[in-house]
């Protein structure tokens, strides 16, 4: 499923990227069009109309299990929209 991600660095700062679509990874994950996405768990920060981000923080345990199936939703969103575009 990943094959069509590359990664990014850029700035300094790593990432991967899908398309023309950047996602940096740092303290946060930011997703580009994270407002849309369905996030039971609560894990995406932010008021912006589309973007929304998942902050980390070291010495804090993550949802992983949550935070996988964020990222996996953000990925096909992402891929959808690219191909239709």
């Amino acid at each position: 499923m990943w094959d069509e991600v590359r990664e990014l660095l850029h700035d300094g700062l790593s990432g991967c990227m899908f398309g023309r679509c950047a996602l940096r990874l740092c303290q946060c994950i930011h997703l580009a069009r994270g407002a849309s996405l369905w996030d039971p768990a609560r894990l995406l920060q932010g008021t912006g109309k589309f973007m929304r981000y998942v902050q980390l923080r070291p010495g804090t345990a993550a949802n992983a299990a949550a935070l996988s199936r964020l990222i996996d939703t953000a990925y096909s969103d992402i891929k959808a929209r690219v191909e239709n575009d």
